[in-house]
């Protein structure tokens, strides 16, 4: 709200203005548009896993969900840290953000064979980690599965 000091009418020099300055707005929301741009990208795991297709129905994700990845060379990673099967139970007690009561996601390369994942799934188990869920790529509904025999 403008005042006017002077004793005359005279009301250009200091008349009220019914403008918004929306600069400042726009420079906020261009700044926090290029943090979410670049935080994106980080939110997501990034190894090469070839993994296999599924019809089931996808089921929400977590905030922050604990991938374990088997990769086709039968090597352990966490998120996108390697780890060795000896220090696999010792590494996700020592997540922060990690509990026995919460879902570990299991990601493994089509070529793994079954027993290397069951073997996994097994130091899971010992570990007190039974809550695990297998990862696949989304398939379209009705459509057999990759791999799966033709009848």
């Amino acid at each position: 709200m403008g005042v006017s000091l002077a004793d005359n009418d005279d009301d250009d020099d200091f008349g009220e203005t019914h403008e918004i300055n929306v600069t400042p707005f726009i420079d906020v929301i261009l700044v926090l548009l290029i943090i979410f741009m670049v935080a994106a990208p980080l939110s997501t795991v990034d190894l090469p896993i070839d993994l296999p297709t599924s019809s089931a129905t996808p089921q929400k994700k977590p905030d922050k969900p604990t991938y374990l990845s088997i990769k086709p060379d039968l090597t352990l990673a966490i998120g996108e840290n390697p780890v060795h099967r000896a220090e696999l139970i010792g590494t996700l007690d020592g997540l922060s953000d990690m509990s026995k009561d919460k879902y570990v996601f299991l990601r493994a390369d089509r070529s793994v064979p079954y027993g290397e994942l069951m073997g996994v799934m097994e130091l899971l188990r010992s570990g007190g980690y039974s809550r695990v869920k297998l990862v696949a790529l989304e398939g379209a509904p009705g459509a057999p599965a990759a791999g799966a025999p033709q009848p």
